[in-house]
């Protein structure tokens, strides 16, 4: 025996030398044992033995299995030759079966790649295409053979390419990437090309190939360095849009361009409207505001007697009103200044009980429940995608930068020259490793250790997850969150050149192949992360051309997502907390050698109402601020001796009380009845309550100064007759007021909705109190001042007595001497209505350039830490939210059209839900879709495939029949028969029986497409195994500004409603059966798509109860209730024109703004437009001037004024939302305000003004004529005595008087 093996030893090299490249000769034949040069091999790495021979002919088993493996071979039984046994045809298939897993989607692929393996393998004219370069002996058995470890096949380039590109774009609906991208090593799918896909399938370390094979791919013709005999193989690959020759189906287009039809572009986006290529808006503007003409008489009516059938039907209406309205305020006002005390103690009682509700107040924080209607389209998705599949997790993320550290070079033995980043470091890395394992810590709630594995997104496994199963993504996962990993180092020989290979080899592999089992280095480490999926690289490093230089690492951990009233839900709040607590700390530590930016799911709540809190005293200051406006606007300073028995000190204060309690009262009642507050109406509430309150305390306490008592007359009866002059107009502002909010919460939007409810009951609630308990304290404040007794310390009086001209302080004269006649000049009147409609015009312009929107970071305070999180992540991050496409009940995914209708391989609909998707992701600038739609359907039919090891069955045992995973033994049976057509669709029994196996099976080398982890939470069924829900998860570009969510959005949501209208044509679909787009953010931007249009309606609706109640209480005076309207529709598009220049954004928050700024543009305009009606001045212009100094200066002094030092004081707020919504915003409401209040409208009516109510005149006339009859001495008599009641009178409260005047009103 030992004499022949040494022969045999002798004999075999000179074989090899002779063995030639001819036609019907085999290079090797049967298989010799394990590959010893071939360490850590996923697969056993069986070699075959040299055997220099000819084909063998095949029979029997052989031929049947070569037909199965190898069919391109078969030459029919008897005339079949080939050079490999059943026992390689059993290893090749094995072998085959891994590829075909991921490849079979396309079955001309699948076809090409198992040709090129069976003509290496098995060809009967196996010499003429490889040449064997390298063999070993190896010792089986005690008996040594010579084994192949290393040959050359030689390809027509014809044939490599066309197999190349039948299967590049073929995809693995899980990720929505490409499956070359795993089998090009580590150029990934971008790079990949022939030559490298077949260099990594012959290269022995990728943990698949048993042996080195070197692919040589030769152009036709050229014969030059290629060994004598060798002819390439150039047989027929398929194109990935041709049948294979057993009857297989073309390839789907998501895996094959060639077999899409035509799908014509999206159009582009609408052109901008122009008129001759200038802006459409701004033609049309300058039109508008060249044929505006105008009246530009003085109106002048001449002083002439009225007869009693001039007076029309209107001018006797509204005499009638006014003295109605004057009569019934007059006896109130007198009442309740005679009763003072009780009065206020009723107004206490009533506000208390209302107040008592604040006990019961809830306060919304949650932005979803603040900016999204229960019943709007966004939240009833939002609440069904939560309630079927778990709410989308909770993310906690770092972005980790190291500027200005300096990058390196490496020369890796198997990638070239690289070029590293700062960040890209080893330090760095262990760093963050190190920084990765200090997260966890302890919970009062399940009293004990609460690690993230209580609270962790834990995708493989579920139900008891270790902390290894935990959804980490960064960079260390690459080494499966090992120090030694990261640490090791091998030398490795590639082509005749020995160096070492360390973590950066490993990493740039694997940032190129996430999916990989095993390296192609000689470490032979995974890519998988430790919880078993894949670390995709955009969720391991930011800002990068090429991985290697990448900016930034990013660290995510993921959390499960729970109800509010979850135990855990709270856990996972204090884990985040926790999480927040170390990122700070080790943000200020010395040795931190980053610079990075950190979020919890938390954060954004935390640090709005973190906000608000420290933004209170700023509100305080400011309140403050207006109160000692009042306080001393309010007083009238005669002397310096009598300045506390003047000042309105308490006046002021109870002033603000009164608008402190309604706003007490408003929130107090809806407390009482379940509506819910929320921090915005506390600031803005009492803001605009205190706006519209003022101007009213302000007209009635400058009216009551500005008057003088009549003869005879009580104290009482006086302040009641001044209430009955101004009341009617301050009811005017607050019923126009409080029917505009409660209008306004007609609004979808609950923070809109809340705070209108909220306005509309304080603003009336405002008025009550002013015309009870202002007017009480009114009365008592008269009563000390009469009595020359100090305000504050009452028991003090002051010798001084009290002027006994009535005091019209400093405002009045000068708006009257100065200010109106050179307002109501000719010359300036036209240059006012000319600049005013040029503004009016211009904002029209502007206002369809507003911006509609709230970009996140202006929610933030300044000076937070998510402010800095929000630039890294528009940095650094590089696609965007995943979103998800969920399909109601109703649709039947077990039949075959179903199935058809959303797949994307082989046999499906070129027009089904995923095929659309991928569609939409190949203009991305247009559709905003950055990553096709993974696809359980897919998967799940591959998954069946008996091409794969995947679905098989026990065939003995105790649980014979069962699903028996890839892993295990003893399964012989398939679960399905291969297809003819390579279309395999399982039946309706065959789906519900092996769904769930699918769904619970663990993807792992031997199958990968194991639906645990990527889908066991994507589909719902119900109790009788029918599918009620399912969902297929794609990606967004990555989005940055509001505009850009809304847009993603708007189009998301048309491709959905395009898919189910051509799932709806599928036979037994329901037709209420729906497919709709839902991600995280889609909640907060689903306002814009209709925030125009309800802002329309919202201000229209304030707009129409300023002009009806201005007419009803102006007695049906249409015109005055015109002009009203138009001047504050001005102040309006004026306001938004501005917002556009001074880059305040549209939104609910600015709308809130808006719908204010209705308001407060009444206070400025009814009282003026009142004060004109009711003016009895011969000419237009005489009675302009009249209300600009009566009514102007109250309305300048108690609207405009105390405005104004409150909003200032706001621009000093913290959060960007108060500076740009409340500082900015009020600001520009507030001037413009006064700007058309007190310039505008009075020019407008002093031009287009309603004329004297003749009614009045006519009333005014017949005193006079009675007046006349009166003889003048009995008149002298008259007023003698009113003098002397006056001087003898023994009533200590009553003060010198001069004589009647007429009342302005």
């Amino acid at each position: 025996g030992k004499h022949i093996i040494q022969s045999y030893c002798v004999c075999l090299p000179q074989v090899v030398l002779e063995a030639r490249h001819e036609p019907g000769y085999c290079a090797f034949y049967e298989e010799c044992g394990k590959n010893p040069t071939v360490a850590g091999s996923l697969l056993p790495p069986i070699i075959p033995c040299l055997n220099y021979s000819r084909a063998r002919a095949l029979e029997g088993k052989h031929y049947q299995q070569l037909k199965k493996v190898c069919p391109m071979l078969d030459r029919g039984e008897g005339s079949t030759t080939a050079c490999c046994s059943i026992k390689q045809l059993k290893s090749l298939e094995m072998s085959l079966m891994l590829s075909k897993a991921v490849l079979m989607r396309c079955p001309s692929c699948a076809d090409n790649f198992a040709h090129l393996h069976c003509i290496n393998t098995c060809s009967p004219d196996q010499t003429t295409t490889i040449n064997v370069t390298r063999t070993i002996n190896i010792t089986t058995l005690g008996i040594v053979k010579e084994a192949v470890v290393g040959y050359q096949a030689y390809l027509s380039t014809s044939f490599a390419d066309k197999s190349f590109e039948s299967c590049k774009n073929v995809r693995i609906p899980a990720t929505g990437g490409y499956a070359i991208a795993t089998m090009c090593g580590r150029y990934g799918s971008a790079l990949c090309t022939a030559q490298r896909w077949y260099d990594f399938q012959g290269d022995s370390s990728n943990g698949l190939a048993p042996l080195d094979i070197d692919f040589r791919l030769i152009p036709e013709g050229v014969t030059e360095g290629i060994p004598d005999g060798i002819v390439p193989y150039a047989g027929r690959a398929l194109g990935c849009n041709e049948m294979t020759p057993t009857g297989a189906e073309v390839c789907s287009c998501q895996d094959c361009q060639a077999s899409c039809p035509v799908v014509p572009s999206p159009p582009p986006p609408a052109e901008p409207f122009t008129i001759g290529g200038v802006d459409g808006y701004l033609v049309l503007c300058v039109i508008f505001l060249c044929g505006k003409g105008m009246d530009k008489n003085g109106n002048n009516v001449s002083e002439r007697l009225i007869e009693p059938w001039e007076v029309t039907c209107t001018d006797k209406n509204s005499l009638a009103t006014q003295e109605f309205l004057g009569s019934g305020f007059r006896a109130w006002g007198t009442l309740v200044a005679s009763h003072p005390l009780k009065v206020l103690l009723a107004s206490a009682v009533v506000t208390a009980a209302f107040a008592t509700g604040l006990m019961h107040i809830e306060l919304t924080t949650d932005p979803v429940q603040l900016w999204s209607a229960p019943n709007s389209r966004a939240r009833i998705e939002k609440d069904f995608h939560d309630k079927h599949f778990d709410p989308f997790f909770r993310t906690n993320q770092m972005i980790l930068t190291a500027p200005g550290r300096p990058g390196h070079f490496y020369d890796s033995l198997l990638f070239g020259k690289q070029n590293f980043s700062g960040i890209i470091a080893k330090d760095l890395i262990l760093e963050l490793l190190k920084l990765q394992k200090k997260i966890q810590f302890w919970s009062n709630d399940l009293n004990r250790m609460a690690s993230l594995k209580d609270v962790c997104f834990a995708p493989l496994n579920p139900s008891n997850p270790s902390l290894t199963d935990c959804a980490v993504n960064s960079l260390p996962q690459y080494f499966q969150n090992s120090v030694a990993n990261l640490n090791a180092k091998v030398n490795m020989t590639e082509l005749g050149v020995t160096k070492e290979v360390d973590w950066r080899d490993h990493f740039i592999y694997c940032v190129n192949s996430p999916l990989s089992f095993k390296d192609i280095t000689d470490l032979q480490l995974s890519c998988m992360a430790d919880y078993g999926a894949p670390v995709f690289p955009f969720l391991a490093v930011g800002g990068y051309e090429s991985y290697t230089t990448a900016e930034a690492l990013i660290l995510t951990f993921s959390l499960n997502n729970y109800p509010r009233d979850n135990v855990k839900f709270k856990v996972a709040l204090e884990w985040e907390q926790r999480f927040l607590d170390i990122v700070q700390e080790y943000q200020k530590s010395p040795g931190n050698p980053f610079t990075f930016a950190y979020m919890a799911e938390r954060s954004l709540e935390d640090e709005i109402n973190r906000t608000t809190v420290e933004d209170i005293p700023i509100f305080m200051i400011s309140y403050a601020v207006i109160f000692v406006y009042i306080a001393v606007a309010l007083g009238e300073y005669t002397s310096f001796s009598r300045i506390l028995v003047d000042s309105k000190f308490l006046v002021g204060l109870g002033g603000i009380l009164v608008v402190g309690c309604s706003v007490l009262a408003s929130m107090g009642f809806y407390a009482w009845i379940g509506i819910p507050s929320s921090l915005i109406i506390l600031q803005v509430v009492p803001f605009l309550v205190l706006a519209v309150g003022a101007d009213n305390i302000f007209i009635f306490v400058l009216e009551y100064q500005r008057d003088a008592r009549r003869p005879g007359e009580k104290r009482e009866e006086r302040i009641g007759r001044v209430l009955g002059n101004v009341a009617p107009s301050m009811l005017l502002c607050s019923l126009s007021e409080s029917v505009c909010f409660f209008l306004g919460a007609l609004s979808t939007m609950p923070a809109v909705k809340s705070f209108a409810l909220y306005a509309a009951l304080a603003v009336l609630m405002d008025f009550v109190l002013q015309m009870t308990a202002f007017v009480a304290l009114l009365s008592l404040d008269a009563r000390r001042q009469d009595g020359n007794r100090c305000e504050l310390a009452c028991c003090v009086t002051v010798k001084t007595t009290a002027p006994t001209k009535p005091n019209e302080g400093f405002l009045l004269p000068a708006m009257r001497k100065y200010y109106a006649p050179v307002l109501l000049h000719p010359v300036t009147r036209v240059i006012v209505i000319v600049v005013f409609i040029f503004m009016f015009i211009s904002s029209i312009y502007l206002m369809f350039y507003v911006t509609v929107g709230l970009d996140q970071e202006l929610a933030m305070p300044q000076g937070s830490y998510m402010l800095e999180y929000f630039k890294y992540l528009y940095a650094y991050f590089e696609v965007g939210v995943p979103t998800y496409f969920v399909t109601t009940k109703g649709f039947n995914f077990t039949s075959i059209a179903g199935m058809n209708a959303t797949c994307s391989s082989v046999g499906c609909d070129p027009f089904s839900l995923t095929q659309k998707i991928q569609y939409a992701t190949e203009y991305p600038d247009l559709s905003y879709m950055a990553i096709p739609a993974n696809s359980w359907v897919d998967d799940f039919i591959d998954w069946l495939n008996p091409g794969s090891k995947c679905c098989r069955l026990y065939s003995i045992g105790p649980n014979k029949g069962k699903f028996c995973p890839a892993t295990a033994f003893l399964c012989g049976q398939k679960c399905m028969k291969i297809p003819l057509n390579g279309v395999l669709r399982p039946d309706k029994e065959q789906f519900n029986r092996f769904l769930p196996d699918f769904l619970g099976n663990r993807p792992d080398l031997q199958c990968p497409k194991g639906g645990l982890g990527a889908y066991d939470k994507a589909v719902i069924t119900d109790e009788s195994g029918e599918i009620i829900a399912t969902r297929f998860m794609a990606y967004h570009t990555a989005l940055t500004t509001s505009k850009e969510f809304t847009a993603a959005l708007k189009i998301a949501r048309e491709l959905a409603h395009n898919i189910t209208l051509s799932m709806r044509s599928i036979p037994g679909t329901s037709q209420d059966f729906e497919v709709f787009p839902y991600t995280v953010t889609y909640v907060f931007y689903e306002q814009y798509l209709t925030i125009v249009s309800e802002g329309l309606f919202n201000i229209s609706l304030c707009l129409l109860p300023t002009f009806v109640v201005c007419c009803l209480l102006l007695g049906m005076d249409l015109r005055s209730g015109a002009l009203n309207l138009l001047t504050i529709i001005m102040i309006t598009v004026d306001t938004v024109g501005v917002m556009t220049l001074w880059g305040i954004d549209y939104n609910a928050v600015a709308l809130i703004n808006l719908v204010t700024a209705v308001g407060i543009s009444v206070e400025f305009v009814s009282h003026m437009t009142r004060s004109f009606a009711m003016s009895i001045q011969p000419t237009h212009v005489e009675r302009a001037k009249e209300a600009t100094a009566t009514m102007g200066s109250a309305v300048f002094a108690g609207v405009a004024m105390t405005n104004l030092p409150g909003i200032v004081v706001l621009a000093f707020a913290k959060a960007q939302l108060i500076q740009i919504f409340f500082f900015r915003l009020n600001l520009v409401i507030t001037l413009l305000g006064m700007a058309h209040g007190l310039i505008f409208l009075p020019v407008l009516l002093s031009y287009f003004g309603p004329g004297v109510n003749k009614a009045v005149l006519l009333r005014l006339q017949q005193a006079k004529a009675q007046e006349l009859e009166l003889s003048s001495h009995a008149k002298n008599i008259y007023d003698n005595i009113g003098y002397e009641d006056q001087e003898n009178s023994p009533n200590p409260d009553t003060t010198p008087h001069h004589p009647v005047r007429t009342p302005h009103h």
